[in-house]
């Protein structure tokens, strides 16, 4: 299994929260098969997503997809996300 760790700021937490959980068929399609949303002990704007894959591939393609980049818009997200890909053990 891959996990992908996905930080970044939102404007509007509970703005992009609605977007988030709409967005859960397209995640599914693309290969996620578990997720967690985690907040910033400081600030709940800040967020945390791990999105869980089977393939390296998948879990690779997934930010490319089309469909996320036009809900990140929605969502309100601020800035570039940082995330990153690893591997259970």
């Amino acid at each position: 299994m891959f996990r992908m760790f996905v930080r970044h700021s939102v404007s509007d937490y509970a703005a992009w929260r609605k977007v988030y959980d709409a967005f859960h068929e397209t995640r599914k399609q693309a290969g996620v098969i578990g997720e967690a949303v985690y907040q910033s002990a400081d600030d709940p704007n800040d967020i945390t997503l791990t999105l869980d894959f089977e393939t390296l591939d998948a879990a690779h393609a997934f930010p490319e997809n089309t469909k996320l980049k036009d809900a990140y818009k929605e969502a309100g997200s601020v800035g570039i996300p940082d995330g990153w890909v690893t591997r259970q053990m």
